[in-house]
């Protein structure tokens, strides 16, 4: 059986998190977000455990969140990262072209970070994202450093939420106008 901290289950207790919050956000009637799953084909299940323990991803998967905020489409993907550098690698170029995609739709797109070692979550706004891709593709750092990131950004717990992520959307929102 697969342990909490397996590369099977990396992320989930943040996506947890993530999903606790979601939930007292639609309790609250302030926003509507829903997991998208991965689609997935089985190739062997374990019948006696009722487990799928072999399978392909259908499709690349865009991003992990998709809804609305007070009218507003959202998208987003939570990634977890255990030191001050985060790797540019760990978002795909078909994850940042649909988060493009989706905001020239009309929507905001985001990544939701959390510095593990500092017990910290960050609201990368796409802009900054797009910024530390472009200076990747110009030769540069294939990563970006805490250092770097806008401490305005940083979700402060509060009002009970375990990752309150309206906070950054707002100020992502004021910095647009």
């Amino acid at each position: 059986m697969a342990t909490w901290n397996s590369r099977g289950l990396r992320g989930s207790a943040f996506e947890d998190f993530i999903n606790r919050t979601n939930e007292k956000y639609q309790e609250q009637g302030l926003a509507l977000i829903q997991k998208i799953p991965t689609p997935i084909t089985p190739i062997t299940i374990d019948k006696e455990n009722r487990q799928i323990t072999l399978a392909y991803f259908d499709q690349k998967s865009t991003v992990d969140y998709i809804g609305a905020v007070q009218g507003i489409p959202v998208c987003f993907d939570a990634k977890e990262c255990h030191t001050d550098t985060f790797p540019l690698s760990n978002v795909h170029e078909h994850q940042k072209v649909f988060m493009e995609n989706f905001e020239k739709q009309g929507g905001i797109a985001f990544l939701l970070i959390f510095f593990t070692r500092r017990d910290e979550f960050y609201y990368l706004q796409l802009s900054l994202l797009q910024k530390f891709w472009q200076r990747r593709e110009d030769g540069g750092r294939k990563s970006f450093r805490y250092e770097e990131l806008d401490p305005a950004f940083f979700l402060k717990h509060t009002g009970g939420f375990l990752v309150p992520y309206l906070e950054g959307l707002q100020r992502d929102l004021d910095v647009r106008d």
